[in-house]
């Protein structure tokens, strides 16, 4: 049977940095510092500078992944970006863009979007389409995010979202690589929360105008605030755990041999809470409390992290798990070595 593992992966970091006691005054000492810290897990985090597009950090990412696997852009013969819909110029196609700064003239691009569900959902698209189409090699998966350029840090209401930072990351994974195997995922969403939360102007609903334009891009907000917690609190536990067994189940793999957790940052408590549930220990994942949360890009992040920090033996079973607004729950299995 046809496999498809990861070759490798890439990651651009912005230099700026934002501080918990940076985040503490932007609010108005509402959070103060230590709050911050200790309840949302954010000892500081990445922002963009002036040269920080999504696109171009997209491409930095992609860069560094090349250099890290040896792989030649020329070998590449699709690349999924999983770059947000913020960037340079809206309604270019980032995938097409990185695929030219890179010099894969053979491949052909693809944009996705699933939020912070993405890179889950790419591995997964990625590794059908190579079973399914017998013209595919080599995929890149890459992107950057920067959505936190949208947060109000007065609106309280978005306080599980002042974790947003800014960054990119990329993955090549390959036909009967036999290593580092993609095995099962599994997904989940639910469209009573596809509008609980988004950009408030600037789409065709509530276009920027002479009124709205000092609001508009820092309009990232609950639209329901009330709604969208009692949803969660009903379904969102039950639904992440829920992908994470039937990604075993389809795996052909207990659940009880998981090894080590890429998991998105949130809140420490939470983060703590997922570990326990999983039976794992805090050296059997990395939390990003000097990342924030990158979207997306968190999972490639830390297993980027592991691998240089040597968390990863041959054997290791990983799982990726994932939620993205919209609302999207997603798990994979990885058996690495």
């Amino acid at each position: 049977m046809t496999n498809v593992g990861i070759v490798g992966t890439g990651i651009y970091i912005p230099e700026k940095r934002m501080t918990a006691a940076d985040i503490s005054v932007a609010t108005n000492g509402v959070w103060s510092e230590t709050a911050v810290i200790e309840k949302l897990g954010i000892v500081e985090k990445p922002v963009p500078g002036t040269e920080d597009g999504t696109q171009e950090m997209g491409v930095r990412a992609a860069l560094d992944c090349l250099k890290n696997t040896g792989i030649d852009p020329l070998e590449i013969d699709l690349i999924l970006c999983i770059g947000e819909e913020w960037k340079e110029f809206p309604l270019t196609t980032s995938g097409i863009y990185i695929q030219y700064k890179i010099g894969a003239e053979n491949a052909w691009a693809l944009d996705i979007q699933q939020r912070c569900c993405t890179t889950v959902a790419a591995m997964k698209i990625a590794k059908d389409m190579i079973i399914a189409d017998e013209t595919l090699h080599t995929v890149m998966i890459v992107g950057g995010y920067r959505n936190g350029d949208f947060i109000d840090f007065e609106d309280s209401a978005v306080s599980f979202m002042y974790n947003l930072s800014a960054g990119a990351g990329a993955m090549i994974v390959k036909r009967n690589y036999n290593k580092n195997l993609i095995l099962g995922t599994h997904i989940v969403t639910d469209g009573s929360l596809a509008r609980a939360a988004g950009v408030k102007y600037g789409g065709t609903e509530n276009p920027i105008n002479t009124e709205n334009h000092h609001l508009a891009y820092k309009s990232l907000k609950v639209f329901d605030e009330k709604f969208m917690k009692d949803r969660l609190n009903e379904v969102s536990m039950k639904n992440w755990f829920y992908c994470i067994d039937k990604a075993f189940e389809k795996s052909n793999i207990r659940k009880n041999e998981l090894g080590f957790l890429c998991c998105l940052h949130f809140k420490k408590s939470m983060f703590d809470y997922m570990l326990t549930e999983l039976g794992l220990t805090s050296d059997q994942s990395i939390y990003l409390d000097k990342y924030g949360h990158m979207g997306q890009i968190d999972q490639i992040l830390i297993l980027h992290l592991a691998q240089q920090q040597g968390k990863l033996k041959d054997g290791t079973i990983i799982s990726m798990i994932a939620a993205g607004i919209g609302y999207a729950w997603g798990a994979n299995v990885i058996r690495w070595g």
